[in-house]
């Protein structure tokens, strides 16, 4: 097998035959390649590399997404590395680029998530296995209703200083087609823009959500903001839902998002 295909940054890369010993250098990535059935074949992970529960077990660990050990990875002679362009860092990528067959994926957009799974099915042997999960990912979220009335939401990573998303990034574009309206789209200064607790208060979102990851944000910091936003609803999300865009979006939590939007219809 020879393939030949262009990467989410643009970049060409050849690969002579099926990837034997793969090195992945993003959660949820590497869920992907367990997922398309080619465990096997995977050399490297990360430590943040969390699903499935006992990869971290069987295989190398190279480090976090942003300090590749890149001599540990070396030394596995990896024949394709997984990369992500906002994930790891920009040197330690063009350091393995420059070495080994690497694909970096830029995702912002489901499309862009979809295109990726296709692409990696397309380089690992496995096609169909992608289209497959893709075309489950694309009617999951087809079957997502729209809502006449979109609920306004600030979606919360960090905290100290207090970050939030706007409309250059995967998490918005998954809350704009469950049909939520980010309340912080328009802040362009960064993707992920600073804001303090007095934004917030002004853009007076219907639900504010505070995601498990970057920042563990837990049941205790959602009652400590309750006295200072009483007309929002304050809810401890899975960020791995909103965030990780390989095959886990064919296991979006549709339950969680009936429930966040009838209590918002009932109000």
């Amino acid at each position: 097998m020879h393939i030949r295909i262009t990467d989410q940054t643009g970049k060409n890369i050849a690969i002579g035959e099926q990837p034997k010993r793969i090195v992945s250098c993003v959660p949820s990535q590497t869920e992907l390649l367990f997922d398309l059935g080619i465990g096997e074949s995977i050399a490297g992970i990360t430590k943040f590399c969390v699903h499935p529960k006992d990869a971290r077990r069987t295989k190398v660990v190279v480090g976090g997404t942003k300090n590749l050990h890149l001599e540990k990875i070396a030394a596995l002679n990896p024949d394709f590395i997984l990369a992500n362009k906002e994930e790891n860092e920009q040197s330690n990528i063009e350091w393995l680029a420059d070495r080994f067959p690497t694909y970096i994926s830029d995702i912002r957009t489901l499309d862009h998530a979809l295109n990726m799974i296709k692409d990696v099915g397309a380089i690992t042997g496995r096609i169909k296995h992608a289209q497959e999960i893709s075309a489950s990912i694309s009617f999951l979220f087809q079957g997502i209703a729209s809502h006449m009335t979109k609920p306004t939401v600030a979606y919360i990573i960090w905290k100290n200083p207090w970050m939030t998303v706007n409309r250059d990034t995967f998490i918005h574009d998954l809350l704009t087609r469950v049909g939520l309206t980010n309340v912080f789209a328009d802040r362009m200064d960064s993707r992920y823009p600073i804001i303090t607790l007095d934004d917030l208060k002004e853009s007076k979102p219907s639900f504010l959500f505070l995601s498990s990851e970057p920042y563990p944000f837990r049941h205790k910091d959602t009652m400590q903001l309750k006295s200072q936003f009483p007309l929002s609803n304050i809810i401890t999300v899975d960020g791995e839902m909103f965030s990780w865009y390989g095959s886990r979006l064919s296991r979006f939590n549709t339950d969680f998002l009936t429930d966040v939007l009838n209590s918002y219809n009932d109000a």
